[in-house]
């Protein structure tokens, strides 16, 4: 071999040696980048594939010693825009949610429906007459099968329905004052007026 044939496989060998020492750095910077955006994630604004869908097809049994008859798909396609909130007795963030329902429920802005979540029936009455009954219509989820339909990840949570029975915007976790001064209200005007709601 030549002296000029050893000179030209020296740069290749090099920048052979630079472009795998490359490599882990480059996969390193591309994993850093994926976990820091995961960081800014909320685990609560969890998407739903279920938003903007037609809410599924369910027929719920009432509670014991209600003069209604229960909740079903057909009461969520009435022209009412609602909100379906979904609970249980044994839930303690729905009993820290449960006056904000009470108050919306007097101030007579949206239909209330309730789903008693994995609850035993005599339970989830017992609940609602210790705590106040905010809801217009309630069925039991006793299986949770319903819930699992609707995409439920536990309780409370709570979904905007419009009066065509589409699911329009969905809150995990227990509405606070703020989330129903910035999300839920803003959300309930905007269905009503029939514009475009975002939450």
């Amino acid at each position: 071999m030549s002296e000029g044939e050893g000179m030209a496989k020296a740069p290749v060998s090099t920048l052979r040696r630079v472009v795998l020492a490359a490599i882990p750095v480059l996969i390193f910077v591309v994993l850093a980048a994926f976990l820091l955006r995961g960081l800014d994630l909320n685990p609560k604004e969890i998407p739903s594939v279920m938003i903007d869908k037609p809410v599924p097809e369910f027929s719920l049994p009432p509670l014991p010693r209600r003069d209604d008859k229960g909740l079903s798909t057909a009461d969520l396609k009435q022209g009412q825009v609602a909100l379906v909130n979904v609970f249980a007795s044994w839930c303690v963030a729905c009993r820290a949610e449960h006056p904000i329902l009470m108050d919306l429920k007097e101030r007579g802005i949206v239909a209330i429906h309730g789903m008693d979540y994995k609850d035993k029936p005599e339970d989830g009455q017992r609940w609602l007459e210790d705590l106040g009954d905010p809801y217009d219509l309630v069925g039991n989820d006793l299986s949770g099968r319903v819930g699992i339909d609707w995409g439920v990840y536990g309780v409370p949570e709570t979904f905007l329905v419009s009066g065509d029975g589409r699911i329009l915007c969905k809150q995990i976790g227990p509405i606070t004052p703020k989330i129903l001064r910035n999300k839920i209200l803003p959300a309930i005007e905007a269905a009503k007026a029939g514009r475009k709601v975002t939450c």
